[in-house]
């Protein structure tokens, strides 16, 4: 039916290569809308209210002062406040697969998810990654529910038609029309490096996170998230995360997986500009040049160099880092990806397995006990999962700090530091941080390196 309706539709259009437009030439023509597609794909979009508990520190009336300050602070307990979210779904199965925003229900303590027909379902985050923005919900005795099928978001065009289904400042579910305005819209549009999305002039408001963008066969083409906006309201510029990444969520949350991992490139590379296209010889600037590759990197393995461009993943262009992880991310772990390579202006293809950072040598993480100066920290030694999840550069070694405990940033610590010697001690293995704050009696020294700068830090136990 929705298929026939589109046709309808189409015939209804003006063509683009008309001069001019043409009059509806009958009450068919004069009353076809959108309707039948919403009736169709409306039941599967969803309104979510999620509970969030914060424990948040109490003021202290001295906390300005700059003589009392000192005295009272950390004086007032944490007080715990709830904070409700309201946004948008998308069922994606009848057995109550639902996708959503990670900011929306990703730190929620008790969901409930409402149907257009009012049903009510409590419902669980079954799999979330805040980077990406998603989050996969299990809703809970459901069954035989109305859900979207996926269309492979590649194969969407600039101009094409769009539905967005949302709830909009929880006045209800709502459905705003446009086109797709853009694609491969990296996080520089949004403020975020590691995005990845589908624009669109169709109205998205606050409420639509979560909420469906469809194509005129009903088919979910992306997930809205996001607005770029000086007001807080639609200006015609929204961001949708594209069908294929969830869809990769969805089979990740089906295998049990309990955080979502992404395929390790163990690469570094820059965008090919057009200095470095005529440095190469390049008839035009495309591609990424790959600039660094850890020995235990895939594309290593399979016989990549410093000085490659890569132009490819499976068939779709890639300019950009951002680009590189969205295509290998979809492309699937435990698959291969067929990368298109030029090195010194030959072209060829390379098939490169799609793996998960490795853990190799063990990190072996270490958490201080109570009985040490710094109680909680987490420290690891640095390899390719390390270097994941921390962002670390790829030539890195030694020992990172992972987690701070209750005093590690009152002693000037951070997340990502890296230890290189502590009271005289020298740090090569997380079991030497132990040993050096063994030493050093009322005294803790320490010399780190941050951001490729060292640092040294010094206080009084």
């Amino acid at each position: 039916m929705i298929r026939a309706f589109c046709a309808a539709l189409l015939l209804a259009l003006p063509l683009p290569a008309l001069s001019e437009t043409r009059v509806p030439q009958n009450a068919a023509e004069i009353s076809l809308g959108f309707a039948p597609l919403v009736k169709e794909a409306a039941p599967a979009v969803v309104n979510i209210y999620a509970k969030i508990i914060r424990q948040e520190q109490a003021r202290s009336p001295f906390m300005n002062d700059p003589f009392f300050q000192d005295f009272f602070r950390g004086f007032a307990k944490p007080q715990p406040r709830v904070q409700n979210s309201l946004g948008s779904g998308v069922i994606l199965s009848e057995d109550g697969i639902v996708v959503s925003n990670y900011h929306v229900v990703g730190m929620a303590t008790e969901i409930r998810v409402v149907t257009t027909d009012r049903r009510e379902y409590n419902a669980r985050v079954v799999l979330g990654d805040k980077v990406s923005d998603l989050a996969i919900l299990q809703l809970e005795e459901a069954e035989a529910l109305p859900h979207l099928n996926f269309r492979d978001s590649d194969q969407v065009e600039v101009g094409e038609l769009v539905l967005a289904i949302g709830n909009p400042f929880g006045v209800g579910q709502t459905v705003s029309s446009g086109i797709v305005s853009g694609l491969a819209r990296s996080g520089a549009a949004t403020g975020n490096g590691l995005g990845y999305y589908i624009q669109t002039d169709a109205p998205i408001n606050p409420g639509n996170s979560g909420g469906a963008l469809i194509d005129v066969n009903g088919d979910l083409i992306g997930i809205n998230t996001r607005i770029l906006s000086r007001s807080g309201g639609s200006n015609g510029i929204g961001f949708a995360i594209p069908a294929n990444l969830v869809r990769e969520f969805v089979n990740q949350a089906r295998r049990g997986s309990e955080e979502f991992q992404r395929p390790w490139a163990g690469m570094a590379g820059q965008p090919v500009d057009a200095d470095i296209a005529a440095s190469l010889g390049m008839d035009q600037p495309e591609g990424i040049l790959v600039s660094d590759l850890h020995p235990l990197s895939p594309f290593a393995k399979a016989g990549f160099k410093v000085g490659d461009v890569i132009t490819q993943v499976d068939g779709q262009t890639v300019n950009s880092p951002p680009e590189m992880v969205f295509r290998m991310t979809v492309a699937g772990l435990g698959n291969t990806a067929e990368i298109a390579r030029l090195r010194q202006g030959e072209a060829e293809t390379v098939a490169v397995n799609m793996t998960v950072a490795p853990d190799d040598p063990p990190s072996e993480l270490v958490r201080l006990g109570e009985d040490t100066p710094l109680p909680g920290l987490a420290v690891a030694r640095i390899n390719p999962a390390v270097i994941a999840a921390t962002g670390l550069p790829l030539s890195a070694t030694g020992v990172v700090v992972v987690e701070l405990g209750p005093y590690g940033a009152r002693a000037g610590l951070q997340p990502g530091d890296v230890l290189q010697d502590i009271n005289g001690v020298e740090i090569a293995h997380p079991s030497d941080v132990e040993a050096g704050l063994s030493e050093g009696g009322r005294w803790l020294n320490m010399e780190l390196l941050r951001q490729g700068q060292t640092l040294r830090l010094r206080l009084r136990l």
